[in-house]
């Protein structure tokens, strides 16, 4: 009898009190970057990668009165899900690497900053769109639209604010006045 089969019984299920799961070298997969070059040089293949194969438009030529297709390359942007799907991973990995594996944390800061600079200069320079790419690195102008259909809610501007100043004092003053009268007669 093998030495699997010792712990099994006829029927091939484990016999009660067997304790073979003691016998296992390690628990769970082993880990897909042991440490940081590799996860470094994963990083390196998805931005050479992302490079080699840019996203391709149709744009219509014409020359010498003929019409035809033809594909223009556009840059391809990084993108941090973009890199955990090239090296293997899902972006809850990553996440969770950033709090539990402090070995990687230096490389996962690198690789997030070539993402973050390859994506503003790239719609800096008009490759990318610059306002998709201003959203997603959180660079948007934020406007605030407020609700004036309520003359409470209404903004004020500061000549607004001046005349209700001015109109506040006068009836102030008015109110002064009358008080005056009244202690004179």
């Amino acid at each position: 009898m093998s030495e699997e089969q010792k712990d099994r019984g006829e029927d091939g299920r484990f016999i009660p009190g067997t304790a073979i799961w003691r016998e296992r070298l390690n628990h769970g997969r082993p880990p897909i970057f042991d440490d940081p070059d590799s996860l470094w040089d994963a990083c390196c293949a998805y931005f050479e990668w992302a490079n080699s194969n840019p996203l391709y438009t149709d744009t219509l030529v014409s020359f010498q009165g003929k019409t035809q297709h033809e594909p223009v390359a556009q840059l391809r942007a990084f993108t941090l899900k973009g890199l955990c799907l090239y090296v293997g991973i899902s972006f809850e990995t990553w996440r969770t690497w950033r709090e539990d594996r402090p070995d990687l944390k230096e490389v996962m800061n690198r690789a997030e900053d070539v993402i973050y600079t390859q994506k503003f200069e790239g719609a800096a320079a008009g490759l990318l769109n610059a306002g998709i790419i201003s959203r997603d690195l959180g660079l948007a102008d934020k406007q605030q639209v407020e609700d004036i259909s309520d003359p409470e809610k209404k903004p004020r501007s500061s000549l607004d604010t001046a005349r209700a100043i001015i109109f506040a004092l006068h009836e102030a003053q008015m109110e002064q006045q009358k008080g005056r009268e009244k202690d004179e007669q």
